[in-house]
């Protein structure tokens, strides 16, 4: 008989251990994958029981929920909505979520795999549940600069700190007031996003981390590095320099912006620095079949095109394929064909190069504090990879410098501060206006600010506005804010 009861208590024993294990896991284990779970409902309204945390930028709430006499309890606010909406995102009443409210969901609700016991202990004392505040990388003055200086364009503007990866501007045109979106009322919700969905210029799409635009003559810096790299070719290595290329195994004639010889012909030559300096497609596009499609690609991913990212907010993959046609690979290598790039990815161009070659992860996330004001996360700074040796990322600072200086990026200029930078204009199909970009850091003797600019539908201009006219201004104001702050 006892040996009857033993094997019992046994089995019972193993059973509970099982109900342990299973209900840990699904609690613990799972707890941010169920809660992320757009059928779960009651996840959704739960979410409304907690005073979620807040959105912090240059110490101050920029995002934070205050008491309703409605049944949702909590109203989520957003000061300043248009300026920061590129990066908070909004909080719906359906459950849906953008931007840092989306990708930091569980955190603000207090609900990740790192608050389980802090969730117990609550239900034990009876304490009223709080989200985590969520502290962002933004400077205030850097993300207001951009804003301004964008205007009505349609387009993006991010700024990097080199040496971290810390983003510190990340701003989308035209914006949008998440407090439209997070209203109680769900037929107000639908109203205002369906209204916002078919506006003009695509307010609810994040154009510096979402859209992919051809990168243009911003891609030169890259190609510039990948022969650099090499170790075949200085900034004094020249390639021929005709008026008009007819493109192998093609019918397709490219030319230069300027429609003739590339500035600074030495005998019907070029070097690479003044085809730098002054954005001439043509010699790129010999550089480009010399270096060959294999070491272009492996020097863009270097910077990191063709991988994912998150900041924490995803983003869209850059594209550099590869080219087994000829003709492609040489219109690739002026940043045309099917290379498509965000704002965020030209940015880490500029950033990897200021850094000494070095690209470092971005991210929008300083740190996760908690109700009682500890610090559950704190951000570290991670490198993404080397992509160029240190000389190399010197050499070409100094060609972008002379870009600025002197070629085609004039418009970027400050006084007293040197600036390295590199403009693009990028054609997008036979009558399509342009892409319109700026990409640059300073001060270039010692980086502390990378930035890029991308302006969309040609800046109001069609054909007729250039990187240098319309994105080098920006840019430029911007700098001036960061600089003189």
């Amino acid at each position: 008989m006892n040996r009857e009861l033993r094997r019992l208590s046994l089995v019972v024993l193993l059973m509970f251990i099982a109900l342990f294990v299973a209900s840990s896991t699904i609690q613990v284990g799972f707890a941010d994958q169920l809660n992320a779970d757009s059928r779960n409902t009651r996840a959704v309204n739960d979410a409304y029981n907690v005073q979620r945390g807040s959105i912090i930028v240059g110490g101050k709430p920029i995002v934070q929920s205050t008491p309703t006499s409605d049944r949702f309890k909590w109203q989520r606010t957003y000061s300043e909505g248009p300026l920061y909406s590129a990066v908070t995102g909004y909080l719906a009443v359906n459950g849906s979520a953008t931007g840092i409210e989306g990708a930091m969901n569980q955190q603000l609700s207090g609900t990740s795999n790192a608050d389980f016991f802090t969730r117990v202990k609550n239900v034990i004392t009876g304490k009223h549940p709080q989200g985590n505040s969520v502290e962002l990388t933004i400077d205030p003055v850097a993300q207001r600069a951009a804003y301004e200086a964008l205007g009505n364009k349609q387009g993006a503007v991010v700024v990097e700190e080199p040496s971290t990866g810390k983003i510190l501007a990340l701003v989308s045109t035209p914006s949008f007031d998440p407090n439209q979106l997070a209203v109680h009322d769900n037929a107000t919700y639908l109203a205002n996003y369906n209204r916002l969905k078919d506006a003009e210029g695509d307010p609810l799409v994040n154009k510096a981390i979402t859209d992919l635009n051809p990168p243009g003559s911003t891609f030169k810096p890259v190609v510039s590095s990948a022969a650099f790299e090499t170790g075949k070719f200085t900034p004094n290595s020249e390639l021929p320099n005709p008026s008009g290329l007819q493109l192998p195994g093609s019918s397709l004639v490219i030319h230069n912006d300027t429609g003739a010889a590339c500035q600074g012909d030495n005998g019907g030559n070029v070097s690479i620095l003044n085809a730098q300096v002054w954005s001439c497609n043509i010699p790129f596009a010999q550089l480009g079949a010399k270096l060959g499609s294999s070491t272009i690609k492996s020097q863009a991913e270097a910077f990191g095109f063709n991988h994912e990212f998150s900041i924490p907010m995803p983003v869209s993959v850059s594209k550099y394929p590869g080219y087994d046609d000829q003709a492609e690979l040489m219109q690739s290598a002026f940043g045309q064909q099917s290379d498509l790039a965000t704002a965020l990815q030209i940015c880490m161009d500029s950033a990897g190069i200021a850094n000494d070659g070095v690209v470092m992860q971005p991210n929008l996330v300083q740190s996760v504090i908690t109700p009682d004001l500890d610090r559950q996360q704190e951000f570290q700074k991670q490198e993404f990879g080397r992509a160029t040796s240190a000389q190399t990322a010197q050499t070409v600072t100094q060609m972008m410098v002379k870009g600025v200086d002197q070629g085609t990026g004039t418009n970027a200029k400050i006084s007293g501060v040197s600036v390295a930078g590199k403009t693009g204009t990028a054609q997008n199909g036979d009558n399509q206006p342009y892409t319109l970009w700026f990409t640059g850091f300073a001060p270039a003797d010692d980086p502390k600010f990378a930035v890029a600019v991308v302006v969309e539908d040609g800046g109001g201009l069609g054909q007729s506005g250039s990187g240098n006219s319309v994105a080098a201004p920006i840019a430029r104001q911007v700098l001036e804010a960061v600089l003189n702050k």
